[in-house]
């Protein structure tokens, strides 16, 4: 079910984070807010249908089968020319020229999973998106096939990948892995903006980069977070993800699916021009954490009467221009904008008003007598 990929999805997600000020004329500590969700699974089970032939394009049907909306097919070929015909000739809509791209594969003497939909199968499930596919096999290669998805699009396309393993961190070997800007410290109103910032800091970074890394947005033991976005994932929904190296031991349930299962969390922006090969994959037993992490700190706005309380408020200006110069170099927006969405106001003293301090001079000069 969709549930599962939505877990890891928003558990390894970048996240921001609010603080607040304390009182510095009464210092007391506030806690950090987390946003808790949670999800079940479960994988359907296949159903075998008839296998169609093509022998005589040099393809070969290795199996057939439906799940749910899809009709599953699983291919061999010995030419490109001949799959690309065959896919056609079944009803596969694919661009012409396909087979530049799938003849690296027969070459490796790889097998095509290819999946149709079934609209009439969809629309009797009640969803508005399509269910993922979740796919075991086995290989002594690492890596995912990214070029198959450039036969539809010749732009930029985004691709997220959520890599489970007993061992520790997941890099790639053939392009370089860099880690998203982090720990810095943005205004508040980016809040009700996180999304449009983010986007504006992944591209910015993804520019900077020329176009031609991956990104590591998340890396760390599923057992615990700090600060957590969700619910880290249960022994159950780990299990659904794909997870198979867990004993059965003595040790409860989900403390011993957490505790050998480490996420990695790539982001990886491609065209044809800048990936020119799949992404190959590799366990590095680096336990080190990390995450895409965005700081939010409220400033105290009540009484600042107090010496300290007038101490820090004259360390706010510079703090909130500060966090707008750190808003515009990683996103580019324009510094103008930024300041004109700050309340600097806060950082300014209030003056008592010449009423009130008449007032108080009557009052001294009439308790004096």
């Amino acid at each position: 079910k969709r549930t599962t990929v939505e877990k890891l999805d928003a558990f390894s997600q970048p996240r921001l984070v609010e603080y607040f000020d304390p009182n510095p004329c009464d210092v007391e500590r506030q806690r950090e807010s987390d946003v808790p969700e949670s999800s079940t699974a479960l994988p359907p089970s296949p159903r075998r249908t008839s296998k169609p032939q093509g022998r005589d394009l040099g393809v070969t049907v290795e199996d057939t089968f439906k799940v749910n909306e899809y009709e599953i097919v699983i291919l061999s070929a010995k030419e490109s020319n001949g799959l690309e015909t065959w896919l056609r000739q079944n009803g596969y809509n694919i661009p012409k020229g396909a087979s530049e791209l799938l003849s690296p594969y027969i070459k490796q003497k790889l097998k095509f999973f290819v999946a149709k939909i079934d609209m009439k199968e969809f629309d009797k499930s009640g969803f508005q998106v399509l269910r993922p596919l979740q796919i075991a096999y086995e290989s002594p290669k690492f890596m995912l096939p990214i070029r198959l998805g450039m036969i539809n699009s010749r732009g930029e396309q985004d691709l997220v990948v959520y890599i489970l393993s007993p061992k520790g961190q997941v890099e790639l070997t053939n392009y370089r892995t860099v880690k998203v800007p982090t720990d810095k410290a943005i205004p508040e109103y980016i809040k009700s903006e996180f999304g449009n910032f983010y986007q504006a800091t992944f591209q910015k970074v993804y520019e900077r980069e020329q176009k031609k890394v991956a990104f590591l947005e998340y890396a760390w033991n599923v057992s615990n977070c700090d600060p957590c976005s969700s619910d880290p994932p249960t022994a159950t929904e780990l299990k659904e993800a794909g997870v198979f190296w867990e004993s059965n031991g003595n040790m409860p349930q989900r403390r011993r699916a957490a505790g050998a299962t480490f996420i990695t969390r790539l982001h990886v922006r491609y065209t044809r021009d800048k990936f020119p090969e799949d992404l190959m994959f590799q366990e590095t037993g680096n336990q080190e954490n990390f995450q895409g992490r965005y700081v939010m700190n409220h400033p105290f706005k009540g009484n600042l009467s107090c010496e300290a309380g007038k101490k820090y408020q004259q360390t706010l200006r510079p703090r909130l221009e500060q966090e707008a110069s750190t808003l515009a170099n990683l996103t580019g927006w324009s510094i103008r904008d930024i300041n004109s969405k700050i309340d600097f106001s806060i950082a300014q003293p209030k003056k008592t008003t010449q009423n009130t301090q008449f007032w108080r001079n009557v009052w001294d000069d009439n308790t004096a007598k």
